[in-house]
């Protein structure tokens, strides 16, 4: 851990029967270490996890938490599988990083301003959204005096309280039930909740309930676009709701930040985004249930702070800071970026 910490690198793999790798800029990275054997792969275990949790692992054969060494914080994931166990451990950095750090878009500052509504940050796994929102939250962190609520599984980022007030809560150590969390979250007084991900339409329904109710709701979700977000969001109900649910999402929904990665010319990794802004506009189609034509919207909204994953991946590789063909392999629409690149050269 130590030595991927000093290398700057994301991810730590070991299992039994494997010669431990890293995840480097998106890559996996051998070692040509000796293979794991059982003996000490629960010496590992027993470095990181109390007995109750060695023996809850043990029963489910998975188990999902956290853990701080002293020079950084991991979250872990165990795993049984046809080898043996395994575990994946996602390096959190102690230092949070800023909005101007990451270099992102002015727009998110617009809505961590947002007294209540529902901001959602979405992407594949490993593309960054706790980064994002860590950067969002430390914002408002230093810069209003609000009451945050965290409801993690687990808690990743670690934030300490400056002009407003922080509070963390675990699923499974500070809280049994993800569900329960949130609804006792509605009677704690928060300003802003964090919802480490919502998974499910009871989820999705206690935060919509949250940010109709003078909250600022932050959420993350497994999708790779803005729009295919509120699909996803919609989705979850059945037909017989979904007059009801356009409209609260219309009504709550200020924005989707959807985010992911590409590797740069300097051997590091840049973000690329997809913002759509709810605007009046937006929440006339969203009732309708249109929203084939937001995209459309969102390229040409620039003004509201929007733009399309084409638009984003373009500008960097304007700025020389990423290659067309990595442009071009992580774009959802690539003829048409293809064709805006061949416009410019």
């Amino acid at each position: 851990m130590r030595f991927a910490h000093e290398k700057n690198y994301s991810d730590v793999h070991i299992g039994v029967g494997e010669e431990p790798r890293f995840r480097a800029r998106g890559d996996m990275l051998r070692t040509g270490w000796p293979r794991t054997d059982l003996a000490s792969f629960n010496g590992y275990l027993r470095e990181m996890l109390s007995p109750a949790q060695v023996d809850a692992f043990q029963r489910d054969k998975e188990y999902d938490g956290s853990f701080a060494f002293p020079f950084v914080r991991v979250r872990i994931n165990l795993l049984d599988s046809l080898r043996g166990p395994g575990m994946v451990l996602r390096l959190i950095p102690q230092k949070i990083a800023s909005l101007d750090d990451l270099k992102l878009p002015p727009v998110l500052r617009d809505l961590c301003e947002r007294p209540k509504g529902m901001v959602l940050i979405t992407g594949p796994t490993g593309s960054g959204k706790s980064t994002t929102v860590a950067a969002m939250i430390d914002w408002i962190n230093h810069t209003m005096a609000r009451h945050i609520l965290t409801i993690e599984d687990p808690v990743e980022f670690v934030h300490e309280s400056d002009k407003s007030l922080i509070r963390h809560r675990e699923v499974g150590q500070h809280t049994k039930v993800f569900h329960n969390a949130l609804r006792a979250a509605l009677r704690e007084d928060p300003d802003v909740i964090l919802i480490g991900e919502i998974r499910d339409q009871e989820t999705l329904s206690t935060a919509l309930e949250a940010s109709q109710t003078g909250h600022l709701v932050f959420g993350t979700l497994h999708t790779n676009s803005a729009v295919k977000t509120v699909e996803r969001v919609l989705g979850m109900y059945p037909p017989d709701e979904q007059d009801s649910i356009r409209r609260a999402i219309s009504e709550s929904l200020l924005g989707v930040i959807s985010q992911g990665l590409i590797k740069t010319s300097d051997g590091k990794r840049a973000a690329f985004h997809d913002i759509f802004i709810n605007t009046d506009a937006c929440k006339d189609y969203i009732m309708r249930g249109d929203l084939g034509e937001i995209e459309d919207i969102m390229g040409r909204s620039a003004f509201d702070g929007m733009q399309t994953i084409n638009q984003s991946l373009l500008k960097l590789v304007e700025a020389g800071r990423a290659s067309g063909e990595d442009a071009i392999a992580q774009s959802l629409r690539p003829n048409e970026l293809a064709m805006a690149l061949r416009g410019r050269t």
